[in-house]
């Protein structure tokens, strides 16, 4: 198994256990999709119909997914954009957060004061993200795929990691790649459930218990704000209460 599927196999963030977290961050996905692409066709805007199979995946309403279409669509509604902020949390733990957000301020007002309580400090623009691989991944129907002979596939398209995943298979590799896997998996007619980029950390820190819950609070605070749509740390352990 590759470092990015041991990486995404325990991951045990808490953001996805909040259907209404979920739909809120697929909105703006949408959102932002239709905007930077200029257009709400699918099939002429490769990350709209990315998004489009995350939100199938969720399970979110297709009233919700047309609401979203709609507001993008509305030239009077506030453009969404994509902010990042990178730091520590407690015990060197880097953290890296990936946000949607129509006012910056108070973004940066809510970031920096969730890393000042949590005993964090808020670093500078690239104190942190060299700390990570930007990849992109693609989960697609195992039934009847050959993983090995898909991986051989996709290698020239920029694939680097494959693997089983329950009934799914995981495909891995640089997030410059992701419209080259995408219209390859597209095109040879993989059934794509989802798709999206990670940050990997290329070196982790495992904490004891006790310090393992202080890190947990700092990023369980980070992923309940509203502007928040991902968050990425390099801590390898998991919270005593989730093993």
């Amino acid at each position: 198994m590759g470092r990015a599927f041991e990486f995404r196999k325990a991951r045990k963030f808490k953001r996805w256990a909040a259907m209404a977290k979920t739909f809120a961050r697929l909105n703006k996905d949408l959102i932002i999709a239709i905007r930077e692409g200029n257009n709400a066709d699918p099939e002429m805007n490769p990350r709209l119909r990315a998004v489009l199979q995350n939100c199938r995946a969720a399970n979110m309403p297709k009233e919700n997914v047309e609401r979203a279409i709609k507001k993008a669509t509305d030239k009077d509604t506030s453009d969404y954009k994509e902010v990042t902020f990178e730091g520590y949390a407690p015990h060197g733990i880097a953290v890296y957060v990936e946000t949607a957000t129509d006012n910056n301020n108070r973004t940066v007002a809510n970031v920096r004061s969730i890393f000042n309580k949590g005993n964090g400090n808020l670093g500078t623009t690239g104190s942190v993200e060299f700390m990570f691989d930007h990849m992109c991944f693609f989960k697609i129907t195992a039934e009847g795929v050959d993983a090995e002979m898909l991986e051989l596939d996709l290698i020239d398209f920029g694939a680097e990691d494959v693997d089983l995943d329950g009934d799914n298979i995981v495909i891995y590799g640089p997030f410059e790649s992701f419209g080259t896997l995408q219209t390859k998996l597209e095109s040879d007619g993989y059934a794509i459930v989802e798709s999206g980029l990670e940050r990997i950390p290329n070196i982790t820190k495992e904490l004891d218990p006790e310090a393992t819950v202080e890190v947990e609070k700092l990023i369980e605070k980070l992923e309940e704000d509203d502007d928040v749509q991902n968050v990425f740390h390099t801590m390898s352990s998991a919270s005593p209460e989730e093993e």
